[in-house]
């Protein structure tokens, strides 16, 4: 799940420590085209889709999903796509996966379209934040009594980007914006597919080895 994308205030107003400001504009961008958020939380369920069958299908991201992640070349796009308003590779866009989740700081003055993201942003436009990413390893779970399936990411292969969007809520919004990455979603939903008849399997299997010691024992 995302946070609120913003400007912070470090004026007048600010009851904040003098020094804990400091140390967070040295630690970014000292610019006056600043912005910052959470692409991402950790440990914080949010859905994804809800199949016809009524299923949900949940995501989380654990916290250590980001430690072994490839994240040297990652951009800052509106939506996933068009034009690049900041990067890694520039010193334009600041990235660190802390206890919160995946945080992102970015210097939007060094284009005349990055400026109007700002302004944007600034007046609450573009509130919201979302990003592609390439899982590596994932864990399965089902709960069948309300019908939720999870997926747990525990590991990231690749961030590709991270995007201030219009409606990180919507569903369709989050998995087209995915699918951008090589059919990677097209893939997890097969994935999930045939982890839940796998499991479907375990359960007749077990099922059917209680009904035989029932037999045996009379």
């Amino acid at each position: 799940m995302s946070t609120p994308l913003f400007v912070p205030d470090f004026g007048d107003n600010d009851d904040r420590d003098p020094n804990e400001v400091a140390d967070e504009v040295k630690n970014r961008f000292d610019s006056d085209y600043y912005v910052e958020g959470y692409a991402s939380t950790f440990e914080d369920p949010y859905e994804l889709f809800e199949g016809p069958d009524g299923w949900k299908y949940v995501e989380i991201i654990d916290r250590h999903a980001l430690d072994e992640a490839d994240m040297s070349d990652v951009i800052l796009q509106y939506d996933h796509e068009g034009r690049v308003f900041a990067r890694n590779t520039n010193n334009t866009l600041y990235l660190d996966a802390n206890d919160h989740g995946f945080f992102i700081a970015a210097d939007l003055s060094k284009t005349s379209l990055a400026r109007q993201m700002f302004e944007d942003i600034q007046v609450g436009n573009v509130t919201r934040m979302s990003w592609a990413f390439i899982p590596a390893e994932e864990v399965y779970t089902e709960d069948r009594e309300n019908k939720v399936f999870t997926t747990r990411i525990t590991r990231v292969k690749k961030v590709f980007d991270v995007s201030a969007v219009s409606y990180p809520a919507d569903p369709n919004t989050e998995i087209s914006a995915r699918a951008l990455v090589n059919g990677e979603i097209e893939a997890r939903k097969l994935r999930e597919s045939q982890q839940r008849e796998k499991l479907d399997r375990m359960r007749k299997e077990v099922a059917m080895r209680a009904k035989s010691m029932s037999i045996s024992n009379r």
